[in-house]
């Protein structure tokens, strides 16, 4: 039942737009002198049948002909998308047919819905000769009742058609589902992207602090000055994480002045550092003229670095010698951690971390290799270097 008169709300709307046509048209014929009340209102219906396509096919138009859609007649065009800024002038022509058929067929809701009832009363008033009584009263008040059924089992017939017609009319062209897909992968990678930079920095950043809350625990009465060493690693991993979150937060806000720096192989050196003050053994080669990779590759390595040796740490243990290797070749840049697999351990489910670093080397068009080999998990990736 609300579905119904929501429908002929929207369709009266419709007929309520007919008005200023009526009104521009009445205007026009009064400024004919001599015309008569065929020629005027022909002028009216010419004016309204000139006026209402050229009106739809303003891209406004169509803006308003969906919200109407959507909210008042819902059913399946209640999913309509929002429309393109600009659309093409097949979509156009749609929109204004569509519009003049709402405007038209509005109309004819309008009057009907007035008219009906009215002129069933009308039909008892003649019918009984105009002679007053309760018999008038309640066949008058039964011809209204009729009459406005009618016009709501009509307006539910016609707003099932409107319904069902919407999506074809009023829906997307080929064009804007193309553009609607777009800005939808667009808004899943940039979530994915904040999603990996979350867990690459800040999760490993928990790791090492993890493992050196860990260690200070273990040596506190022992060797109190390890035990200070480890806690002062631990305040800088925290820094460390903290700009990173940084970083993520200006992401999301769009704030270009509130961001930290994102690392790249610059930082590789602390970022070694930080790992070998958990007490990790780890063993780093690093070779190449760092400076000289690209930005977005650079950036992707330390990642990928990060990462890679924070789950040789996770997974691992803290007591395992971790093995980095890193290549600033001229066409590519070489990475490769490994550490031994600890006893019992098999082939493992890839993680988030792993996926994390096979969408960034996708990104960059490389290539990348993680499993166990030859008694180590090994993680080999080759990012291209564009010049």
């Amino acid at each position: 039942m609300e579905t119904t008169w929501r429908r002929w709300a929207y369709l009266v709307l419709g007929g309520a737009l007919l008005v200023p046509f009526g009104v521009l048209g009445s205007a026009l014929a009064a400024a004919v002198p001599g015309l008569g009340m065929t020629a005027q209102a022909a002028v009216i219906a010419a004016t309204a049948a000139v006026g209402l396509p050229v009106a739809g096919l303003v891209p406004a138009v169509r803006v308003l002909e969906l919200a109407a859609t959507r909210e008042l007649v819902g059913g399946p065009a209640a999913t309509l998308p929002p429309p393109a800024a600009d659309p093409a002038w097949p979509v156009r022509l749609r929109a204004a047919a569509w519009f003049t058929g709402h405007v038209l067929g509005g109309a004819v809701v309008s009057v009907a819905s007035i008219a009906v009832p009215a002129g069933g009363a009308a039909l008892v008033a003649d019918a009984t000769g105009g002679r007053p009584g309760p018999a008038r009263a309640a066949a008058a008040a039964l011809a209204v009742v009729v009459g406005v059924a009618v016009v709501h089992q009509a307006t539910a017939g016609v707003g099932i058609l409107v319904a069902r017609a919407a999506p074809a009319v009023l829906g997307p062209s080929p064009a804007e589902r193309l553009a609607a897909l777009e800005r939808r992968a667009e808004r899943l990678a940039e979530r994915n992207r904040l999603a990996r930079e979350l867990h690459d920095s800040v999760g490993h950043a928990l790791s090492i602090v993890s493992v050196q809350a860990g260690a200070a625990e273990r040596v506190l009465d022992s060797d109190p000055e390890f035990a200070r060493t480890a806690l002062a690693a631990i305040a800088e991993s925290a820094r460390a994480a903290a700009a990173d979150l940084d970083q993520v937060l200006g992401l999301l806000r769009e704030d270009e002045a509130g961001r930290s720096p994102i690392p790249t192989l610059d930082g590789l050196d602390d970022l070694l550092r930080r790992t070998r003050s958990a007490g990790v053994d780890l063993d780093a080669r690093v070779t190449g003229p760092l400076a000289e990779v690209p930005r977005p590759v650079s950036t992707e390595a330390y990642r990928i670095v990060q990462e890679s040796v924070t789950n040789a740490v996770r997974h691992a243990g803290p007591d395992v010698p971790v093995r980095v290797r890193l290549d600033a070749g001229p066409d590519a840049v070489t990475i490769e951690v490994a550490n031994p697999l600890p006893a019992g351990a098999g082939q493992a489910a890839p993680g988030r971390g792993l996926r994390g670093i096979g969408e960034r080397v996708t990104i960059l068009r490389g290539t990348v290799d993680a499993g166990p080999r030859d008694g180590e998990w090994r993680v080999r990736a080759t990012l291209p270097v564009a010049r």
